[in-house]
């Protein structure tokens, strides 16, 4: 078994990793004659609750502010305890006032799902937090709210890189946060394969995502730390967009280099196609269209026969970190065969006897991670694609039994795809619940680009202490990505 321990890193994470773990939830099967593809011990893990029942709950840690979980409890139905409301009479003798502020109140959706009712249908009204559409149950350990800082407070806005740094020096001061709070989750795994970080990179969980990711990378040594980085793509004041950038240019200086994947994610993207129809002011709208794209990509990770992963995203030389996510939705052609599969795009373009060969796609309906006009002289190095609910035009069985290096580019799955948790109508192509999907992660030259384009107004905004390392350590990234550049493998190769 290998599994996937997950980190969630402040509201916009959690609202992605929410529509993330809905949908894992959604896999699973109660009759005993069907089995699910997808292996739930990779993301779950089991247990016991307070009433010594079985229990199933994510292998996941949700950090978030004060204020920010909702009406999620730490202790809910499976793991309910009783707190003495006496601690620390014995310390202080004195009067005691009590302050508490009003408790939120439930959604109906909330109520329906706990009574055991089905719920009502969710609207941008109704959702208030993340966990207003939440369906599982976490485990004690998996809740942890900073209570040093409230959710869209004016008075001390979490919103500086420096901040969230300087947090997570605090609290790990103070805790040991991996010794309290990722430990327990990586010891009940029989083999992790790899630690999963779900942060706002153009805020202050920006800086604390990148000294969690230094202390993960001391810990766990070369173990893949996969990093899903959502940056803003709402309009904002001048001056708020500015701090964006700077913090984004830190994100990624401080980040990508120690992850094994560094995927940047615009929330809401700037271009959606006309058969895409979401609120972009709501986030549970933009989460849900971002999620169809991130947990399609990442299906391979969970299903039983695929193992491959890692590989493929490392491509020919592995040193290449920051990807991009992007995706289509496919027309439904009434086909009764549905098959999922797997490919690597090459690393240059296929030449003309290679036609059976997979072709990296260049063109999507959605970019997650830049603006959606993909320069026609951008380069790809290497794509990951996985074609969900509908049969790659790639499949012509003309590939070799064979050929390991092929069959390594392409493998084909069944798959249903079961989008249960997405706003209803928000894919307008969608016939009875389902949808089909291309989804990609794609590294290209497009990097090196945004990369310069940081490198310049960190230039002229970062003061004089920080601006000399920050420009030249994006310089060092960016050229990785540019056409023509070798590594130090290649000329040993040679």
């Amino acid at each position: 078994m290998r599994e996937i321990v997950t980190l969630q890193l402040g509201q916009r994470a959690n609202y992605l990793a929410t529509h993330f773990w809905n949908l894992q939830e959604s896999y699973f099967t109660y009759n005993q004659e069907d089995e699910s593809p997808v292996d739930h011990d990779v993301h779950f893990r089991p247990g016991i609750g307070a009433d010594g029942t079985e229990t199933f709950t994510p292998r996941t840690i949700i950090y978030d502010l004060k204020g920010a979980f909702g009406t999620l409890r730490k202790y809910n139905a499976l793991y309910e305890l009783t707190e003495d409301a006496n601690l620390g009479q014995s310390l202080w003798d004195g009067k005691e006032i009590i302050q508490q502020q009003p408790a939120i109140p439930q959604s109906d959706y909330q109520k329906n799902l706990d009574a055991g009712f089905p719920a009502p249908q969710l609207t941008t009204e109704t959702v208030r937090y993340w966990s207003d559409y939440n369906r599982l149950f976490y485990h004690p350990r998996s809740i942890v709210q900073l209570n040093d800082y409230e959710l869209n407070s004016r008075i001390m806005p979490f919103e500086d890189w420096s901040v969230g740094e300087d947090l997570f020096g605090d609290l790990d001061k103070e805790h040991d946060l991996l010794d309290r709070d990722v430990r327990p989750f990586a010891e009940e795994c029989d083999q992790l394969r790899a630690i999963q970080l779900f942060t706002s990179a153009d805020d202050a969980w920006g800086g604390f995502c990148a000294s969690y990711v230094d202390r993960l990378r001391d810990e766990f040594g070369k173990k893949p730390i996969w990093v899903w980085a959502i940056e803003g793509g709402s309009r904002v004041s001048r001056q708020t967009q500015v701090k964006r950038e700077m913090n984004k240019a830190r994100s990624v200086y401080n980040i990508s280099p120690q992850s094994s994947l560094y995927t940047p994610i615009i929330d809401p993207p700037s271009h959606t196609p006309s058969t895409v129809q979401f609120d972009p002011e709501s986030e549970w709208h933009t989460t849900a269209l971002i999620s169809s794209a991130m947990e399609s990509v990442t299906l391979p990770t969970r299903l039983r026969r695929y193992h491959d992963f890692e590989s493929s995203l490392a491509g020919d030389d592995g040193t290449r970190k920051i990807l991009e996510l992007q995706s289509s939705i496919i027309p439904d052609n009434e086909n009764d065969e549905r098959d999922l599969s797997v490919s690597k795009g090459p690393l240059a373009e296929t030449k003309a006897s290679e036609q059976e060969a997979p072709k990296p796609q260049t063109q999507f309906e959605l970019d997650f991670s830049y603006d959606g006009n993909r320069n026609g002289n951008s380069h790809i190095f290497n794509q990951l694609q996985v074609w969900r609910g509908i049969k790659s035009n790639q499949d012509d069985g003309s590939a070799p039994q064979g050929d390991l290096g092929l069959a390594r580019k392409q493998r084909y799955y069944n798959s249903a795809p079961m989008f249960q948790s997405y706003p209803r109508d928000m894919f307008l192509r969608a016939k009875q619940d389902k949808i089909n999907i291309l989804a990609a992660l794609t590294v290209s030259s497009r990097t090196a680009e945004k990369i310069k384009l940081m490198e310049i107004s960190a230039g002229r905004i970062i003061g004089v202490d920080e601006r000399e390392t920050l420009v030249n350590g994006l310089a060092e990234i960016r050229e990785s990505y540019e056409t023509g550049w070798m590594s130090d493998s290649d000329f040993d190769d040679e």
